[in-house]
């Protein structure tokens, strides 16, 4: 992703010909209660909505990663070092990030991550800050629809950032239960949706998902099941909402008596899909290994299961969030950084495609393209001709200039793959059902038609079924230590360390062990006296018969 949003790009290196001035007393928390307006309150008020509203507007056109950062992010970054400039920075993002704004989340997560770690005591103060008034009332004293989503965005963010014993001291009743009640269809699908991701998040703290487990028993339904059950009237968030409700209940708050997804879905007619054994570790993939999910603060990646080598092929993604996703082409090669920001045309092994920055993404480098920014109901179309070397992209059946980068670097081994910013979800079309927008006059073919897989390769089982096998696999003690599949037979050279096959020894350019360039890859001596040991009792066999 260029690095754009990547926390380690905007860390202090602002020297004295960068730094803003800033007078720390010109903070938001000297006023004694939220109503008041003298002018040095209002003035820091609007330094902080001013750098808010800069950063979001501005934080699309950040693609180079060696480029000077934000100056507002490092406006709003100094503000947040102290305990009082944070409350103040989190009440401006709760209150200044406008609903329709795509990357208006994914900001929050942002400069949150920014920020120092608040301290216990701080998160008190602002649980105090956002009450409606010092004697009780209401937990949060915002009540507009997108200053409610904020809320939840930024209690999912805290959860996150202090998982363990803190996240269950801000865990306090009345954030719960608010929470819990933003579970409601009576509060907008947006709402719904981030009341659910900030459970999730602190959920992440095994004392904190008990807590949500023994709420969610005791009420007459659970909400998790009546959102993911809402069909009327569908709209994107509520995509979004059902996804989720879904994802909580096959992997975290698991009702008793429930079917999982994976169990529930009909496969019988897909035969490519996401990869659920070649993806970043956030990443969320629904039971039918065709739709995708991020809410993580990583950039989260995904390859699908089929290879092409050859020919023309074609696949769709039917956009459901507006926000940043690289989604294109990649092999095996091409290498998934989450925490580094680097995904999907982001090295010379992939291309990609970013519909929300406007962009092409090839070696972490970026050319802009001239199409409108896309959004929820869009279809991406892509195309690639090995044979006659590019690949091509469309939206909406409204076609780009073709590209040949790619071929540069690789002539084979092709994969669908795709990246993930912050609360963004897609859906791919592998050729299971008919295509939107099919490229007119080209043959192509789809991963569907030429894909295999068995019943068991197509499960995608929730994270503890998943983490329960891998605890359960037994693995030969002669096995390869890369793959564990084949058995150790080679031995680099010079360094001579062992313990690979002959197939991961190859993908190697350096020892894992000592780092040493590799030379050559020999057949041990082990495995020579072993080939030597089955020769001769084939040998011997072929002579008795």
């Amino acid at each position: 992703m260029g690095s754009c949003v990547c926390k380690d790009k905007i860390e202090d290196r602002h020297g004295s010909a960068n730094r803003v001035p800033y007078n720390r007393g010109h903070s938001l928390h000297q006023r004694n209660s939220p109503s008041s307006t003298s002018p040095v309150n209002e003035a820091a008020n609007s330094r902080v909505q001013h750098a808010v509203l800069e950063t979001l507007h501005l934080i699309r056109t950040l693609v180079d990663p060696e480029g000077e950062p934000i100056q507002a992010m490092l406006i709003l970054q100094q503000i947040g070092e102290t305990e009082s400039g944070w409350l103040d920075v989190v009440i401006g993002l709760i209150v200044h990030i406008p609903m329709d704004e795509p990357l208006g989340p994914a900001v929050i997560d942002l400069l949150l991550d920014e920020c120092p770690l608040p301290t216990k005591d701080g998160i008190m103060k602002l649980y105090t800050r956002l009450k409606h008034d010092p004697s009780g009332g209401d937990f949060m004293r915002f009540h507009s629809e997108c200053q409610q989503r904020n809320t939840c965005i930024v209690l999912g963010c805290l959860a996150a950032k202090l998982a363990g014993p803190t996240s269950v001291a801000i865990l306090t009743t009345e954030v719960l239960n608010y929470l819990i009640s933003r579970l409601s269809l009576s509060f907008h699908p947006v709402i719904n949706l981030h009341a659910l991701i900030a459970l999730e998040k602190f959920a992440q703290t095994s004392e904190n998902k008990r807590t949500i487990e023994n709420i969610i028993k005791s009420l007459p339904r659970n909400p998790f099941e009546v959102l993911e059950l809402d069909t009327k009237p569908i709209t994107y968030p509520k995509i979004e909402v059902r996804f989720c409700a879904s994802w909580c209940q096959d992997n975290l708050f698991i009702p008793e008596g429930r079917k999982f997804a994976y169990e529930k879905v009909n496969l019988k007619n897909i035969n490519a899909m996401l990869n659920i054994n070649d993806v970043s570790e956030y990443l969320k993939i629904s039971a039918d290994g065709l739709r995708s999910r991020s809410d993580a603060s990583s950039f989260e990646s995904v390859r699908c299961t089929f290879q092409v080598d050859s020919g023309v092929w074609y696949y769709e993604v039917y956009i459901t969030t507006a926000g940043v996703m690289q989604i294109g082409w990649a092999t095996k090669d091409s290498s998934f950084l989450n925490h580094e920001g680097q995904g999907i045309g982001d090295d010379e092994y992939s291309m990609a495609y970013d519909g929300c920055r406007q962009l092409i993404w090839f070696k972490a480098e970026s050319r802009p393209i001239h199409q409108k920014c896309w959004s929820p109901g869009d279809t991406l179309g892509l195309l690639l001709n090995i044979d006659e070397k590019y690949l091509s992209f469309s939206l909406n059946g409204e076609c780009l200039p073709s590209y040949d980068d790619l071929f540069q670097y690789s002539s084979g081994g092709y994969f669908a793959a795709a990246s993930f910013m912050s609360y963004q979800q897609c859906e791919f079309n592998f050729g299971a059902k008919p295509f939107k927008y099919p490229p007119k006059g080209t043959l192509f073919k789809t991963f569907n038609d030429y894909g295999t897989m068995t019943d068991e390769e197509k499960k995608i089982l929730p994270r503890h079924m998943r983490l329960n096998l891998i605890k359960n696999f037994q693995v030969n003690e002669d096995s390869c230590t890369i793959c564990f599949a084949e058995k150790a037979s080679h031995k680099l050279v010079p360094c001579e360390h062992g313990g690979f096959c002959f197939k991961c020894s190859l993908q190697l350019e350096t020892c894992p062990m000592c780092r040493t360039q590799i030379h050559e890859r020999v057949l041990s001596e082990s495995s020579r006296s072993r080939t030597a040991s089955d020769s001769a009792e084939d040998q011997s066999t072929d002579k008795d018969t």
